[in-house]
């Protein structure tokens, strides 16, 4: 007999690797149709499913069953597939190609300018984003109890806005509107403090 998709994952809770696998097998397809559709690059979608199933076997527990499993999953598939692209935006990429010459210098022990991640952070900006993290982090704390609350659950926590309502206990139009007024909160927070 098939094993459902509470089962396997009150297997996987427990470790087992081969109800792991029986749940890749049976959603892998899924997974990875859905990412390539949204980031239209095979390896891209092929890395980014990979890591939606760590999640599954790192945080099995946070599905609560109520919903189905597929729906949860292609959640994290699509939150992870836009963490992808956010990153993709932020970082250039630099060609591999290889100059002729190092750059006016023969001393071997310096590395060779074309090596040299110019997209990296320098000092300041690691300061910076940095301090606008924290930043960040105070302004989610200062938010009333019942909207933080509803914030971190959906974003730190990746609940759907359906299992929130349950864990509170109040209905699925209180959770939108709490999210909704958290967001405009800090919106406005974040553009008084940075001007942005």
């Amino acid at each position: 007999m098939t094993p459902t998709d509470v089962e396997l994952i009150q297997r996987i809770l427990n470790r087992n690797t081969d109800a792991f696998a029986v749940l890749f097998d049976r959603y892998i397809g899924h997974v990875t149709d859905h990412l390539l559709r949204m980031l239209k690059d095979v390896g891209a979608a092929d890395d980014v499913a990979q890591e939606v199933f760590l999640r599954v076997w790192n945080r099995a527990d946070q599905w609560s069953g109520s919903g189905p499993f597929r729906a949860w999953l292609l959640r994290i598939a699509t939150n992870l597939a836009l963490n992808h692209l956010r990153g993709k935006k932020r970082r250039r990429e630099l060609p591999l190609e290889m100059p002729s010459m190092y750059d006016d210098n023969e001393d071997e022990n310096l590395v060779p300018g074309w090596m040299i991640d110019h997209a990296s952070l320098g000092p300041d900006a690691q300061i910076e984003q940095s301090e606008q993290q924290q930043m960040l982090r105070q302004m989610i704390s200062d938010l009333p109890k019942e909207k933080r609350e509803v914030f971190e659950m959906v974003h730190k926590d990746e609940l759907a806005l359906q299992e929130v309502a349950k864990r509170l206990g109040i209905p699925e139009g209180t959770v939108k509107s709490r999210l909704f007024h958290a967001r405009k909160r800090l919106a406005n927070a974040w553009q008084e403090k940075t001007g942005e």
